[in-house]
């Protein structure tokens, strides 16, 4: 599990990844906000609802930080 940290370097997440190759973007209280897909080519959020093509887990992080 990689830890990722704002420019003020708190820990805001981390990114991690399973045997099938799914990656999985958690806030810091271990909560998943979403998951990318290599094989599609797609970023789903944790309700599985699609957020767009790419690896773009690290913008669901952003919705933490508004809510906080």
């Amino acid at each position: 599990m990689q830890r990722l940290y704002d420019s003020n370097m708190q820990l805001v997440g981390y990114l991690s990844s399973d045997a099938a190759g799914r990656m999985s973007v958690l806030d810091s209280d271990y909560r998943t906000l979403g998951y990318y897909y290599p094989q599609k080519d797609k970023t789903y959020d944790k309700n599985m609802r699609l957020v767009g093509k790419g690896n773009l887990l690290t913008s669901l992080l952003g919705n933490v930080s508004a809510e906080q």
